[in-house]
């Protein structure tokens, strides 16, 4: 950064704005369910899972195919999908010996495309 342009994101306010925090703590949502949230935030930190769930997004799949799709072995891919199923945001069936994963509801489309909105921004 350039030493003579002022720092115009450093605050160097003294006064607390006690009316704008108690609204705002009266908004927050429960430490526990931000907790929750970080978390699956998390989930979506990976590439391999967002490609799974690209995939998903398209179609009903099993760890066979998603693996050929993916170039990856079926370990690593049923590594990604236990974790996927634990944050709840895809779901499996089994037909005979094959298990079909899905997602679990529209809401993480949802929350795929928003994040995809904001990068191509």
């Amino acid at each position: 950064m350039n030493e003579y342009l002022p720092d115009i994101d450093k605050c160097d306010c003294t006064v607390i704005h006690e009316e704008v925090v108690s609204h705002v703590r009266c908004h927050m949502p429960e430490e526990e369910n931000l907790i929750d949230l970080a978390d699956l935030f998390k989930v979506f930190g990976d590439s391999t899972r967002i490609k799974i769930l690209c995939a998903l997004f398209q179609a009903e799949m099993c760890v066979c195919d998603i693996a050929a799709l993916l170039g990856m072995t079926k370990s690593a891919i049923s590594h990604q999908l236990r974790i996927l199923k634990q944050s709840k945001l895809i779901k499996n069936r089994r037909d005979g010996k094959v298990v079909y994963y899905s997602l679990n509801d529209e809401h993480v489309k949802n929350i795929f495309d928003q994040g995809l909105a904001h990068i191509l921004e």
